[in-house]
């Protein structure tokens, strides 16, 4: 089990406020307290709230979802100085920690430019997955702030023509070599009109696999002396990099 604090039997999965360690429960507590909270974040991402989004914003959003289930809400791992080397399963390794926040201003950089949002949603959004600041709740979190950017440049994602597995796979390729279309190409024929702003809670809701009732947990968080970390770490920078050298 995912155990980056290393106290799980005692304090529960992440040290969530109800001491859970079952994640089919943990789950379910995440996707209620997701529900009961993705309006007043919407609402906070509003250009009328958050005329800017900046790294700020992404910790607030996360904050204001889950904060009631996880006391750490808000506080990213380089902050809470655990999760240093972060993988998930074989094929996806993140961000070391002191550098998630320069990966998710690289993407609201780009975000900025209405122009290039419009170009390059995939990878946007491929930066705020390789980022992954937070040790759970990334995905919600990220989603919200990349549809509000979306909204900003003048078209929405429609996910709910999105298979959450083929999502994921291209998703997986962008992080393993950025910004050469692999996640733009997968959303080009899902562009579409921005839905009337009645429909926006629905329409998120809706979204499949956002009640990750059918994922599995296998985040891996390196302890400090495992040379496994840093190993797995430079071998998906190095092929990061060598994407970015390459590119237009």
């Amino acid at each position: 089990m995912f155990d980056p604090f290393g106290d799980v039997d005692t304090r529960g999965y992440l040290r969530n406020h109800e001491g859970l360690t079952e994640l089919d429960f943990v789950r379910v507590q995440e996707h209620l307290h997701f529900t009961a909270n993705v309006e007043e974040a919407l609402d906070y991402l509003s250009p009328q709230q958050s005329p800017a989004i900046s790294y700020a914003t992404f910790l607030e959003v996360h904050r204001i979802l889950f904060s009631h289930f996880y006391p750490w809400a808000g506080v990213d791992r380089h902050s809470l100085d655990v999760g240093r080397y972060l993988s998930k399963g074989e094929r996806v390794q993140f961000e070391r920690s002191d550098l998630s926040q320069r990966a998710i201003e690289w993407g609201l950089r780009m975000a900025a430019d209405a122009k290039i949002m419009r170009r390059k949603p995939g990878t946007v959004m491929g930066s705020f997955a390789w980022g992954h600041p937070f040790l759970d709740g990334n995905g919600r979190t990220m989603l919200l702030v990349h549809s509000e950017l979306c909204a900003r440049a003048g078209f929405a994602i429609n996910w709910l023509a999105s298979p959450k597995n083929a999502y994921l796979e291209a998703l997986t390729n962008e992080l393993a070599m950025p910004d050469k279309g692999i996640l733009d190409n997968y959303f080009e024929p899902l562009i579409c009109a921005i839905p009337p702003a009645a429909d926006r809670l629905d329409r998120i809701l809706s979204i499949h696999g956002l009640d990750g009732a059918a994922g599995i947990d296998l985040n891996i968080a390196y302890r400090g002396d495992d040379p496994a970390g840093p190993v797995k770490y430079a071998e998906m920078k190095q092929r990061r990099d060598a994407s970015l050298d390459r590119s237009d």
